[in-house]
């Protein structure tokens, strides 16, 4: 059995394949999905077209990107609303591993963090300890 990296409440995350880089994400144990913020989401002769981009946040870029596999994900808000959503597979450098992740899509202008990482990515591989930020980074530093 592998053992389990500890990560905080907050931490740093790449998502090479969307080009985001070095970006916050939120861990939140009582979502079950992981989410990021996307805008101008629109299907174009079955193709998903969205846009990652926020101005409160630098590592979003004004740029385009298309989705030729995608599916539809029903999601379960905090105040106990389901809608769905488009949800892509894409990849996560966490810490120094590179790991398959689905994202759901979804308007985060509002909220302090882009990218929430939920309960069924953090399944087996990782603890969370609250009192912890940015762990991973911190344990990277260490063994350099």
């Amino acid at each position: 059995m592998a053992k389990k990296k500890i990560v905080g409440r907050r931490e740093k995350a790449d998502f090479p394949t969307l080009g985001i880089m070095d970006i916050d994400v939120k861990i939140d144990t009582g979502a079950f999905t992981s989410s990021i913020y996307c805008s101008e989401i629109k299907i174009i002769d079955s193709q998903l077209y969205c846009k990652f981009l926020d101005k409160f946040h630098g590592a979003f870029k004004d740029q385009e990107l298309i989705f030729e596999s995608y599916s539809l994900a029903k999601v379960k808000s905090s105040n106990g609303i389901s809608e769905e959503r488009y949800q892509i597979r894409t990849s996560i450098e966490f810490g120094s591993k590179l790991y398959e992740i689905e994202l759901t899509l979804t308007d985060r202008e509002e909220m302090k963090y882009p990218v929430l990482i939920g309960r069924k990515f953090l399944k087996g591989k990782f603890i969370v300890d609250v009192s912890k930020t940015n762990k991973l980074k911190q344990d990277l530093k260490k063994n350099e």
